[in-house]
């Protein structure tokens, strides 16, 4: 005979409640396996200024977006990765990032916020201090060779996904497209580059990416906007 009502209710009143116990205890668990310097690989993630600063988010951004600034690839972050999910906001003693350590990456990562958000959320996972992770964020970006046509260019670049990693592979010894994955959003026709991302391994050279990033911009032609 099946439950009447009440006793249907109350089931389904127990199932939910151990479900959402079950979904906090792996939660948790999860949160304790999350040790700083306990992860598979680093992704480089490069973001194409002209894009940030045409959206909504680049209007009032004057760091990064003022005119004249003339950003092109610069970094977005320095991310810690498992071969599946990511560490993030690791414990740590320095919660403070000094001005000076600021002033010192403007020239890749031209915003202050920025700058706090990462070591924050992706730094502190690195097993690094914060001196050290800013080095290596430094060490890493300089040693991606950009290809010419994108390093400043002055009215669009129109290409297609496989033609930007092609172009990157054949300027990075040792990069393969395996190491790489474009950004752009959801879109299937006509869409803006949003980021190019770089995987390499802790110490710093080029390296397969893992399932994080399988997911890859689908548009049948890549813009990036000119630099202002």
């Amino acid at each position: 005979m099946p439950p009447n009502p009440p006793q249907l209710f109350a089931y389904c009143v127990r199932a939910t409640l151990v479900i959402a116990s079950l979904a906090g205890l792996s939660f948790a668990a999860a949160a304790r396996d999350q040790k700083a310097g306990k992860f598979d690989y680093y992704v480089l993630a490069l973001s194409w200024s002209p894009t940030y600063c045409a959206g909504d988010a680049g209007q009032n951004d004057f760091q990064q977006c003022a005119p004249g600034r003339k950003f092109a690839f610069v970094v977005h972050g320095l991310w810690p990765q498992y071969d599946r999910g990511w560490p993030q906001d690791c414990r740590t003693r320095e919660n403070w990032v000094e001005q000076e350590q600021i002033d010192g990456m403007m020239d890749i990562m031209p915003s202050k916020r920025l700058i706090i958000h990462e070591w924050k959320k992706h730094g502190t996972c690195s097993g690094l201090s914060q001196e050290g992770y800013f080095s290596a964020v430094r060490r890493m970006f300089d040693q991606v060779r950009i290809p010419a046509r994108y390093l400043s260019p002055l009215a669009d670049v129109e290409v297609t996904s496989e033609q930007l990693v092609t172009d990157f592979v054949k300027s990075n010894r040792g990069l393969t497209s395996r190491m790489l994955s474009v950004q752009c959003g959801n879109g299937t026709g006509q869409e803006r580059l949003s980021e190019l991302r770089i995987c390499v391994d802790k110490s710093g050279v080029f390296a397969a990416c893992g399932v994080n990033e399988k997911r890859q911009c689908r548009a049948e032609t890549l813009v990036l906007p000119p630099v202002k």
